[in-house]
């Protein structure tokens, strides 16, 4: 039981960091690909505040700048 429970946490967590990924390169503003990201989490009951909001940005940004060298 264990085992699939983190299964199942790493299947979502690399679903919203994915959904994450495709919004940040979409080719919108960055406030309105924040908002969308905001309120995708939202609908999962995932609440952030603007600096955690920032901060994940920032580290999702600095994993795929890693990812390209």
């Amino acid at each position: 039981m264990k085992n699939s429970f983190g299964i199942l946490a790493a299947f979502l967590g690399g679903a919203i960091v994915g959904g994450a990924l495709g919004i940040l390169f979409a080719p919108e503003s960055g406030d309105e690909t924040r908002k969308k990201i905001v309120e995708a989490l939202e609908k999962r009951g995932i609440k952030l505040s603007k600096k955690e909001m920032d901060d994940l940005v920032d580290e999702i940004k600095a994993q795929t700048s890693n990812e390209e060298e």
